[in-house]
């Protein structure tokens, strides 16, 4: 009998993606898919709770890579939190896309109820949390709507944002996803405009864009 491999918390994520797209479905048991990959089952149960703590696992994972990779960078250090945010969304869709056949599969099943999914919940607190500590001017000037905006109010609105763009992502047909790219230029800057009080040429531009881009579409 060979003996038992020693298994890391990614081992077992990029195993059980691999499953996934290999076989196009879940893996039926714990105990079957550590016997398969040569692992002994209490490992599995080191790290995760069921299969889809592994999933919620995928997407946690993905947002820290994203992170590492960002704080690796000399200049995201120095950007504005406007151009860090833009890098956070630019690097997260590039490791979303070199997934996008498993994160297809397993949010393709939902079509766009996306909000309340508990696989997404790692994301959300993690993501919502980066917002907090980004440090987001809100200029308040008479303005009594700005008044009420709160830091809750701003990270929901953050992730329904990031939300949105992933729905986006995933019906876009556009070659290296370049419509993403621009919703995400144009989304993230009429949302600094609109706080900044800045005028709204941001919001027309974006505005023509996805009428254009729908009209197309039909």
């Amino acid at each position: 009998m060979a003996k038992k491999k020693t298994i890391s918390k990614s081992d077992i994520i990029t195993l059980y993606m691999d499953y996934v797209l290999e076989h196009n479905q879940n893996p039926k048991t714990i105990f079957a898919f550590s016997k398969m990959n040569n692992f002994e089952e209490a490992k599995f149960y080191e790290y995760f709770s069921s299969f889809e703590a592994v999933e919620k696992g995928v997407f946690e994972t993905l947002f820290t890579n994203t992170v590492t990779l960002l704080n690796e960078s000399e200049n995201y250090k120095i950007f504005d939190t406007r151009n860090k945010l833009l890098s956070f969304y630019y690097t997260f869709f590039e490791n979303l896309t070199a997934n996008r056949s498993y994160i297809e599969h397993v949010l393709g099943k939902y079509k766009t109820d996306f909000i309340g999914l508990k696989i997404l919940s790692g994301l959300k607190m993690n993501f919502t949390q980066y917002i907090s500590e980004l440090g987001i001017k809100i200029l308040v000037i008479n303005q009594e709507q700005l008044e009420k905006i709160k830091d809750r109010a701003l990270k929901e609105s953050a992730w329904l944002h990031l939300i949105l763009t992933m729905k986006f992502w995933l019906e876009d047909t556009s070659a290296s996803f370049e419509k993403t790219d621009i919703y995400i230029e144009k989304s993230v800057n009429t949302t600094f405009d609109v706080l900044d009080i800045a005028p709204l040429k941001s919001v027309f531009d974006l505005s023509r864009f996805l009428f254009k881009d729908k009209f197309q579409m039909n």
